[in-house]
């Protein structure tokens, strides 16, 4: 038997940076990954592929049907809801943080409330209170952007002094065109029953720009590239093959993070953890695991981070018989349904040069708005209708069999509509329901004999309401364009999240951003983890990640689930370094033990 400081279920963006931060400060930290590490490099436009002792969601897993309930479910997701949970993630060393776009937003301060504007879940603690350990995660991801423009027309209350470590990505060729034909034009919110103003706001990155020499009081800011060394000349150097690889190692991956840990950080791959295991009081003691032969193996240690996504995070709670006294364990599941509308602008986008989106429109986030409907952001897509109808070989394929189209004709025609082709991606928020869920299926098993995870899943009347209001902004911006809208819906195999609202019809894709299943909340009574992401009935578990999120705003979640890691991860060395403290042996009784952490509002001692 081994014993851990801190045993990390998950070696994704928040286990990495958990690991990270213990294994810097000497404590002895085991990784247990599902997934597979060190099986060669991820290639560009190739899958991981999925170990059937380690299965997980692929976007292929969804189809949609004719009649109700429109689409059919298969693969490691099973789901029993109105509607499809249409997002998937990876299980491999990395997690999703391997695919990910790299986009790179900080949540707004109103967005850590939204029970103000009537719907979902307040934090129980401010923006205010996690804008430290922002400015943390951004150092860690390598964030590049303007802070004057996210001040200005994002309304973030940065430090005056404050800088990104990178300057902001140029802008792609599509965000200039926009810039120059819609920056100052209004749109009507029909919904909403207002007028906004358009304006073409950079999107903060975690990929490597060009170092800003006033970063850190002047002391600049040095790029890692692949495995998280220092290398100053990295760059993203315009590759659009982001996903699943950056082939020049500009986009920040929890890999980078890993290239830095210190010795006493051990990575057990291929390790599938089971069951969390606990004392007579409940406190975490260790994890129960399996390799792909179903070996059961135990590991021990003072401390257990639950850092294995939000889905899989929920499905082992649940697998224990844990953190059950709020009824709230793998409730509440959110996402950012996308509503994309896709059209051919007169002119020449330069699409599939550089990151999938590299700029959008921001008025739309934040408001009074949000209480009639759900709040998006409008990203800029560039790599064409890839995400709406699939890759170029979609068009070849219309031009060849809809067409009769051969030779030259076709090449042009192809040619033609590529360089034209671009899409606009509204990223709904969804607040928390507890209707939407994450359980055990009652029968069904993986192959190690753990139940498969069953989803129950729908989009309510503000996030419809949402989607309403951001098809008609939609198509004033493309008149405002003179652009041809191509947006249409079919088909039906293709959209397994579609649906009817107002006798229209809408489709949306899922945004792979799982949150809410382990909410944070200042009540053991109404949720699962409290502000440290701590379980609250059990000392010593510590359940991370997107999870805890008790709203998903409209922000991409990933650095404020850094963020979040990285203050949990400050709680557990408190917590450590408490523990280790010597004992005064001339006193006839130890004193309390003051908490190196505070404490924030709302939380427990």
């Amino acid at each position: 038997m081994t014993r851990y400081d801190v045993i990390v279920v998950g070696a994704g963006v928040a286990g990495s940076l958990v690991a990270h931060h213990l294994g810097g400060r000497g404590r002895r930290v085991l990784v247990l990954e599902a997934g597979a590490a060190g099986d060669g490099e991820p290639a560009p436009g190739l899958p991981y592929r999925a170990h059937p002792a380690a299965p997980w969601p692929e976007a292929a897993d969804l189809v949609g049907t004719d009649g109700p309930p429109g689409f059919r479910a298969g693969g490691h997701l099973l789901q029993d809801g109105p509607l499809p949970y249409a997002s998937g993630y990876v299980r491999v060393n990395g997690g999703t943080g391997n695919v990910w776009t790299g986009l790179a937003p900080r949540m707004l301060p109103e967005d850590f409330d939204t029970e103000s504007f009537g719907y979902g879940r307040r934090w129980p603690f401010t923006y205010d209170d996690l804008e430290p350990h922002y400015r943390a995660a951004e150092r860690e991801l390598g964030v590049a952007a303007d802070a004057d423009e996210q001040r200005e027309r994002v309304g973030l209350p940065l430090p005056d002094d404050y800088v990104f470590p990178m300057r902001p990505l140029p802008a792609a060729r599509l965000d200039r065109l926009f810039a120059a034909r819609l920056d100052g034009r209004r749109v009507k919110d029909p919904v909403a029953l207002g007028d906004v103003e358009l304006r073409v706001v950079g999107t903060p990155h975690a990929r490597n720009g060009v170092p800003d020499p006033r970063y850190d009081g002047g002391r600049g800011y040095v790029p890692r590239g692949r495995d998280g060394r220092p290398d100053p000349g990295s760059r993203c150097v315009g590759n659009a093959t982001c996903i699943p690889h950056c082939p020049s190692y500009a986009k920040y991956t929890p890999l980078k993070t890993q290239g830095r840990w210190s010795d006493s950080v051990t990575l057990r791959d291929r390790s599938v953890v089971s069951r969390v295991l606990v004392d007579g009081r409940g406190r975490a003691t260790g994890v129960e695991y399996r390799s792909y032969d179903g070996e059961v193996s135990v590991a021990h240690a003072d401390v257990v981070v639950l850092a294995a996504h939000a889905v899989e995070n929920a499905r082992l709670l649940l697998l224990s018989g844990l953190a059950g006294r709020s009824g709230q364990v793998g409730r509440n599941l959110m996402d950012h349904p996308v509503l994309l509308t896709w059209g051919l602008l007169p002119q020449d986008t330069g699409p599939y040069r550089g990151p999938g989106s590299v700029s959008g429109f921001e008025g739309f986030r934040a408001g009074p708005g949000r209480r009639l409907r759900a709040p998006f952001r409008i990203e800029f897509g560039t790599w064409g209708w890839i995400w709406a109808k699939g890759p170029v070989d979609t068009d070849v394929n219309h031009f060849l069999t809809e067409r009769g189209l051969f030779g030259r004709e076709l090449r042009e025609a192809v040619g033609d509509r590529i360089r034209r082709q671009f899409t606009l991606q509204f990223e709904m928020e969804q607040g928390a329901d507890p209707a939407n869920r994450v359980s055990l299926h009652p029968t069904e098993r993986d192959a190690l004999g753990l139940p498969r995870p069953l989803v129950t899943y729908d989009l309510d009347e503000h996030v419809k309401e949402g989607m309403a209001a951001a098809r008609a902004v939609s198509e004033q911006i493309f008149a405002l364009l003179g652009a041809e809208d191509h947006t249409d819906y079919a088909p039906v195999a293709a959209w397994p999240g579609r649906f009817e609202h107002r006798g229209r019809t809408y489709g949306y894709r899922g945004a792979g951003h799982a949150a809410g299943t382990h909410i944070m909340g200042d009540s053991p009574a109404t949720s699962v983890v409290d502000a440290w992401q701590r379980c609250w009935d059990h000392p010593g578990l510590y359940a991370v990640g997107c999870g805890s999120m008790p709203s998903v705003a409209t922000s991409n979640p990933t650095l404020t689930m850094a963020a979040l890691a990285l203050r949990s991860a400050e709680r557990v060395e408190a917590d450590l370094a408490a523990r280790d403290r010597p004992v005064p042996l001339d006193s006839p009784s130890a004193p309390p033990i003051p908490s190196t952490a505070s404490s924030p509002p709302g939380a427990s001692a």
